[in-house]
């Protein structure tokens, strides 16, 4: 028997489904723009602690150095593995890890193991430009634009190292996009920190040349990272994650941040600057005082200059050979002409105390006792912000 509702039953029914399926999509809405809004600006500690706990896991500890202090860290709590690379480039890894609830995946950038070709890899320190090309193999030549000031330079050993990386980790964000997730966390500690600043320019370039999609949101920490380019390649980075989304943590007591050393000629100022044009000023002061500025002059200038020169032979020139033994294809680049580094991003400084010098003593002997991640994770824990 076919039962027919009442008209007014039917409109009222009617009226009920339309609201509740609009109801739906609304909640729908609401929940799909939450879930692309996980990553917030501004330094969250705990955000922090927990990649800092999925970094410990990179390092292989069958061969770590057996007088490294046994790990205070726990295991990951919000994040689970994905993926974990091969060792490539020179002596380089990362892992990226998903979040267990939310569409946000992080990647971790492992820093220097005892292996001498990661060693050599700091080492290579001289400066290119911010933009260029790498011949690393006979079949990968790597393009990057990091900065568009023609003045900016980086480290480029670490560039060879985040170049190898990121021809493995830009597949695993598209198809970490495809899934879903447009968020992403990106660490690294000690040399990692290093590379992650320049993953973050490339991957930003990446999205301004069209490839990778434009509402995919990067969040960096770079952790106890040494300095990675020049004033002119900070400035641009800086602007780049303005509002929140990068910064540099450092243990005060650690020694690894303040390289390399830095050499500032007076090239590396800006343009308009009172050192550019001071023969003039010096030609128009008395005979005696002009001979003794002019002298002045040269002693200040000249001594900087020559240990830029030198900087680019050893850690530039000489290196270079022993990259080609690594990498036999590898073609050296032409180098930039400074190495006035310099400390980049906002900075998380976390300054030690006495009871931190109980548990974690100066020493001659464990020169990385300050740079390790105990000390950071202790340091971090006490961090009031």
């Amino acid at each position: 028997m076919k039962y027919n509702q009442p008209r007014g039953m039917q409109c009222s029914t009617a009226k009920v489904s339309n609201f509740l399926f609009a109801a739906f999509i609304l909640l729908c809405s609401i929940s799909l723009k939450a879930q692309n809004n996980q990553l917030k600006p501004g330094f969250d500690k705990e955000e922090y602690l927990e990649q800092l706990r999925i970094h410990v896991l990179l390092y292989d500890t069958t061969k770590a150095n057996p007088t490294r202090p046994k790990s205070m860290i726990s295991k990951p709590e919000l994040f689970k593995s994905a993926y974990e690379s091969p060792v490539m480039g020179l002596d380089n890894k990362w892992a990226l890890w998903v979040h267990k609830i939310n569409p946000v995946a992080a990647i971790n950038v492992r820093g220097t193991t005892v292996e001498p070709v990661g060693w050599l890899e700091n080492f290579y320190a001289a400066m290119v430009p911010a933009k260029g090309e790498l011949k690393l193999t006979k079949d990968y030549t790597f393009q990057y634009h990091l900065a568009d000031n023609p003045k900016a330079a980086v480290h480029v050993g670490w560039l060879v190292g985040m170049a190898f990386l990121a021809k493995d980790i830009v597949p695993k964000i598209d198809s970490c996009y495809k899934s879903g997730i447009k968020e992403f966390l990106i660490m690294g500690h000690s040399q990692g920190g290093a590379i992650v600043y320049l993953l973050t320019s490339h991957l930003y370039q990446l999205q301004k040349d069209k490839k990778l999609p434009g509402d995919i949101r990067f969040k960096t920490y770079a952790s106890a990272s040494p300095k990675t380019g020049n004033t002119y390649y900070g400035y641009e980075y800086e602007s780049m994650i303005d509002g929140g989304w990068g910064y540099n943590v450092v243990n005060a007591a650690d020694w690894i941040p303040e390289l390399p050393f830095s050499v500032q000629t007076l090239a590396d100022f800006n343009e308009t600057n009172p050192f550019k044009n001071i023969d003039p000023v010096i030609k128009k002061q008395k005979l005696i005082t002009r001979v003794a500025l002019r002298h002045a002059y040269k002693q200040m200038k000249k001594p900087s200059e020559k240990a830029q020169r030198n900087y680019q032979k050893f850690l530039g020139n000489y290196a270079s050979k022993s990259i080609m033994k690594v990498l036999p294809d590898f073609q050296p680049p032409v180098y930039f002409k400074s190495n006035n580094y310099v400390r980049i991003g906002p900075t998380i400084a976390l300054i030690p105390d006495a009871e931190y010098y109980k548990l974690f003593p100066d020493s001659d002997e464990q020169i990385f006792i300050h740079h390790l991640q105990n000390p950071y994770l202790y340091l971090m824990q006490k961090y009031k912000h």
